[in-house]
């Protein structure tokens, strides 16, 4: 994609998910949406319940109010990413906490065989620290208050998509209002690609593959680890989930000799064996 042009002149979609917990590998999406905007207006909408495999929890459902009744009758989200995919096809992709989103969609477009979408991505939140940074948080909720944006229904997928789309537009706007999408890109710090999210591009890697074989299994862990109290130590950790990070990615497991969840970074694990 030719990023030179005034960002303006782009077609843009905000999409969000809504999961049936906090962890791609271990948790499963159970909505998409998405809104496409053009020339100064929503041009189009996408949105669909999607059934998980296992049922729903009550802590996730008191906060997207989806219930396991609501997604009984729901597609399996494979048949739904190539029409996902067909709607963001030559768009910038905007999300609020982008990882988290293409995380989760990464590993299931690799699961069902699909390729990755090629779509440059835009995080709304790392926009706003950037165009807000007064702001007390950078939540979508709070940056929807301080721009004056009604969020009709938080955490759902529809909904929150729109409010996304208004909270990066209007960002862009102050960041830049003449600039390009590679400026933009540039203030943002660096475009978010769904290949950096790729499932498989970590199993290529001999023992960051053995981590999410276990984080898959919820399987334990003995690892050798660089940092935190016993560098260099094999420790054993029960995987809890997988962390997609900007930043670098982690695995939040039980440390068996602490009894405590920690986050543990991959480029910081040196070995890794599954225990039978």
């Amino acid at each position: 994609m030719d990023l030179t042009k005034p960002w303006r002149d782009y077609t843009y979609v905000a999409f969000d998910t809504e999961t049936s917990g906090k962890y791609p590998l271990v948790d499963e999406v159970v909505e998409i949406a998405a809104v496409k905007w053009r020339d100064g207006k929503i041009i189009d909408t996408f949105q669909t319940l999607l059934k998980p495999s296992r049922l729903m929890g009550e802590a996730v459902i008191r906060i997207h109010h989806i219930t396991n009744e609501m997604v009984e009758n729901a597609p399996l989200i494979h048949t739904m990413l190539p029409a996902f995919e067909k709607f963001i096809e030559d768009c910038v992709v905007i999300a609020h906490h982008t990882a988290f989103d293409m995380g989760f969609l990464s590993y299931d477009f690799e699961k069902a065989a699909l390729a990755l979408p090629l779509s440059i991505g835009l995080d709304s939140c790392a926009l706003g620290r950037k165009a807000y940074p007064e702001s007390p948080n950078h939540k979508l909720a709070t940056l929807c208050t301080l721009l004056k944006f009604d969020q009709t229904q938080a955490h759902r997928a529809l909904d929150d998509s729109k409010a996304c789309l208004h909270v990066g537009l209007q960002c862009m706007e102050k960041l830049g209002a003449t600039a390009t999408l590679e400026q933009i890109i540039a203030i943002q710090g660096a475009p978010f690609e769904w290949t950096r999210y790729s499932i498989n591009a970590l199993r290529a890697h001999e023992v960051f593959k053995t981590v999410v074989d276990a984080t898959v299994q919820q399987a334990v862990l003995e690892m050798v680890y660089t940092g935190g109290s016993a560098p260099g130590q094999p420790r054993r950790v029960t995987p809890r989930g997988l962390v997609r990070n900007p930043d670098g990615d982690f695995m939040v497991g039980l440390c068996h000799k602490e009894n405590f969840e920690k986050r543990y970074y991959f480029n910081r694990i040196v070995s890794a064996k599954i225990l039978d």
